[in-house]
């Protein structure tokens, strides 16, 4: 499982909501970054999109507007 961490901490919610946080931190080990995450549920959420983040650290969803850090 993916070692994502947010504000409420959302790799302790397997399963979660997709989409329910405005902001994420990611770790290398997380990339490569999509949205909504592997760990996030699918069936309420946009179509999977795979992010750069790896160059800026950077990333915006073009669909649901989440950003995304990158953590070093």
């Amino acid at each position: 499982m993916s070692s994502m961490a947010s504000s409420s901490n959302p790799s302790s919610h397997p399963g979660r909501s997709a989409n329910a946080e405005r902001q994420y931190t990611v770790k290398r080990e997380d990339l490569p970054l999509s949205c909504p995450t592997p760990d996030m549920a699918l069936w309420n959420s946009h179509p999977r999109v795979y992010l750069p983040i790896e160059k800026t650290g950077q990333a915006l969803c073009p669909y649901c507007g989440a950003e995304f850090r990158l953590e070093d």
